[in-house]
């Protein structure tokens, strides 16, 4: 597969860091909005996960991609579930950024939702939303990469949540 990626601190070579911290410094240059993926069991069970990885794949069909690492305790969950939905955080629920980040199978708690698509739990007071039909799986590295043909979506009038260097915000925040 190639050479492994060499790390660099301000574009120059640095033995003495670690080359996995490296890389996340680096790649936490790149601003990201803030999803929680849900999905739902057949006992009813909700489960739900903090996600940066979500991506428009295409318009005609509507696909959606997202990232599932496959050390996380929902990763069967996930794999098994025939829907999901991407809940795209508004900029004042970074609380659920972090609820949703805990390494727990139930972080929903007494959380309401509404069922969607699937029985998929759909936040309330999201920026927007995207109920999806999985299609397809692709292994990458330590992760899957999931893809979901978009069935239902929403999208209300609210500011999104971003992630840039480690820290949330608002856009235009600096």
């Amino acid at each position: 597969m190639g050479q492994p990626a060499t790390p660099s601190v301000d574009g120059r070579d640095d033995a003495s860091t670690k080359p996995d911290r490296v890389y996340r410094h680096a790649l936490s240059s790149f601003a990201t909005g803030v999803t929680v993926v849900t999905c739902a069991l057949d006992d009813g069970k909700r489960v739900g996960l903090t996600v940066n990885s979500f991506a428009s794949v295409s318009l005609e069909p509507p696909l959606v991609s997202w990232c599932l690492a496959r050390t996380t305790i929902c990763f069967e969950a996930f794999a098994i579930a025939s829907h999901f939905a991407v809940n795209v955080l508004a900029a004042d629920q970074e609380a659920l950024v972090h609820r949703f980040a805990r390494r727990s199978l139930d972080s929903f708690g007494e959380l309401p939702s509404t069922p969607g698509l699937g029985a998929t739990p759909l936040l309330a007071g999201t920026a927007a939303r995207f109920e999806c039909r999985r299609v397809a799986e692709y292994s990458a590295g330590d992760h899957i990469i999931l893809l979901g043909q978009v069935e239902r979506y929403a999208r209300f009038e609210r500011e999104p949540l971003v992630l840039v260097r480690g820290r949330y915000g608002r856009l235009g925040d600096g």
